[in-house]
């Protein structure tokens, strides 16, 4: 059977007195850390969670949030990580919506439960997890676990709930993804082979731990047995630091965090010789920043990997091999690699007919690592759950070799003058401009295209180009009609999620105000 919990039970056995984590100066051993998860099972039932109960959680990275993870299953209820950067108005909603009566919070979110409570969020009890005085009518959570004898393990296995993940927010109302026991299992055995770790890798934990980057690489990370170091969140220097000073030798970041670490000045008196692997995702990272890595980090192999909430999250892995411009493995750093041994992908067309190699179609993706459905939504679920296949709402093609290229959100692309853009595609192109440091492309609304490929844009800094440069060295890799009509140059930074993805609906939201739709 697949159980989350299995690897606590045997690092116990085999690294008892092994480091399990470290954060904020303290350390705990794996054998220490099954028995503050037992004991927080038992102050769980004491309390009255009960078997398939959700417990939520609202907080920033630390040990505490690490013990969430595998003590709520050892008390036999089910986790609903919240995500950090969501209004109150968010977050009531996920909790009413998976029924969680008990919420887990830290210094930086307690101040939200007058705020949630007004909303009429019914909360039984809030467990407090910060290192301050435990505010009025809160439980504190290391009394919580001296309190209680340590219960059994209540032995949570295969098709048993482990996890409700909400996604973006981006349309509409949060969706909760049902992970089980089999889907983040098998997510976390594809990973340790995919991304080699050992009982002495030293993981650092600075990706938001509510997102499933950070929640597969908890997985794999207590799999393999080595120790987990936590930064309560994504700050260049404290990450540099940490990075450094921790002697970290696995991190997963998404690219724009690559890039503002290794641009951050304290990194020329940083020692980076022990960091040997970084994985990263929700973007293809340039060949610009991943040359900047390479000579950052010397020693260090970069993998990404690719994938959705719903699939645990992941489908596809880019190994470190392909991180190269040069050679007979160049050509492939644009992929978002080729699918992992728990997946099979394809990439269909719109009557769901498996396309020609080097076609544009929807990926999708099947394996026993895919949700089971949205909570209490069976229609949505039957729109990106067929026939076990999930369907990602993405664009792609695959090639001779089976590496999948990203071209863009199915929902992104532009219809203009009756030709489908992809604006991934575009996006690429004014990347070729040298004094581009981001763009995002969407569609506006046109009254003679219909709609009109347009361009937001960031320079780089003391760089100068008007709109005319800009698409002039497009038009040297697209064809014309794929081009930007209209840019922006923009100073303020584009919107992201709590993941760190860009939030391309806000870019799009002033073009559309007051449209009916948001296709023309």
């Amino acid at each position: 059977m697949f159980y989350l919990t299995q690897a606590v039970h045997r690092n116990a056995q085999i690294r008892g007195q092994h480091i399990a984590t470290e954060c904020a100066g303290r350390q705990h051993t794996w054998k220490e850390f099954k028995d503050r998860l037992a004991r927080f099972a038992g102050g769980l039932h004491s309390i009255g969670v009960k078997a398939n109960d959700r417990v939520a959680i609202l907080a920033l990275n630390s040990d505490r949030y690490f013990e969430y993870y595998f003590g709520v299953p050892w008390a036999g209820a089910c986790t609903v990580p919240l995500n950090v950067r969501w209004s109150a108005h968010e977050n009531a909603y996920s909790i009413k919506d998976a029924g969680a009566r008990v919420l887990v919070v830290d210094d930086a979110f307690a101040p939200m439960v007058p705020a949630l409570r007004q909303k009429e969020v019914p909360l039984d009890h809030v467990i407090y997890i910060g290192d301050k005085d435990t505010p009025e009518g809160m439980i504190n959570y290391e009394q919580l676990i001296a309190d209680n004898e340590p219960v059994d393990d209540a032995y949570r296995n295969n098709d048993d709930l482990a996890g409700i993940f909400y996604t973006g927010g981006t349309t509409g109302f949060p969706k909760g993804v049902m992970l089980t026991h089999t889907n983040l299992w098998t997510s976390a055995v594809s990973l340790v082979m995919s991304l080699p770790m050992d009982q002495e890798s030293r993981l650092l934990h600075v990706a938001p731990m509510f997102h499933l980057a950070d929640t597969a690489v908890t997985m794999a990370g207590i799999l393999a047995g080595g120790t987990h170091v936590f930064i309560p969140m994504f700050v260049p220097a404290a990450t540099v630091q940490a990075l450094s000073q921790s002697q970290i030798t696995h991190v997963v970041m998404v690219p724009v965090m690559i890039q503002m670490v290794i641009n951050d000045p304290s990194m020329k008196d940083a020692d980076m010789s022990q960091l040997k692997y970084v994985l990263y995702g929700g973007a293809p990272i340039s060949e610009a920043v991943l040359t900047q890595a390479m000579e950052a980090f010397p020693n260090t192999q970069f993998s990404q990997g690719y994938g959705q909430t719903e699939l645990a999250p992941l489908a596809t892995m880019l190994g470190p091999e392909y991180h190269t411009t040069s050679g007979p493995k160049a050509g492939k750093l644009k992929s978002a690699g080729i699918a992992l041994p728990c997946t099979e992908v394809r990439i269909v067309g719109e009557d769901d007919q498996e396309c020609q190699r080097g076609d544009i179609g929807e990926i999708i993706v099947r394996g026993p690592n895919a949700m089971t459905g949205y909570w209490n939504k069976p229609e949505e679920t039957a729109r990106s759950l067929r026939n076990g296949w999930v369907y990602t709402g993405d664009a792609g093609y695959m090639d001779d070799e089976g590496f999948v290229f990203l071209v863009d959100r199915v929902k992104d692309m532009i219809v203009s003058g009756g030709e489908n853009v992809y604006s991934a595609e575009v996006e690429n192109a004014v990347m070729n401009h040298p004094a581009v440091e981001q763009v995002v492309v969407i569609g506006i609304p046109s009254e003679e295209w219909g709609e009109q490929v347009h361009a937001e844009i960031i320079l780089k800094e003391g760089q100068t180009a008007d709109e005319a440069d800009i698409i002039a060295k497009t038009k040297e890799f697209i064809a014309n009609y794929k081009c930007p009509r209209s840019i922006k140059f923009r100073t303020e930074p584009f919107p992201l999620s709590g993941a760190g993805k860009l939030l391309k609906r806000d870019v799009r939201a002033p073009y559309w105000e007051g449209k009916s739709r948001q296709i023309n």
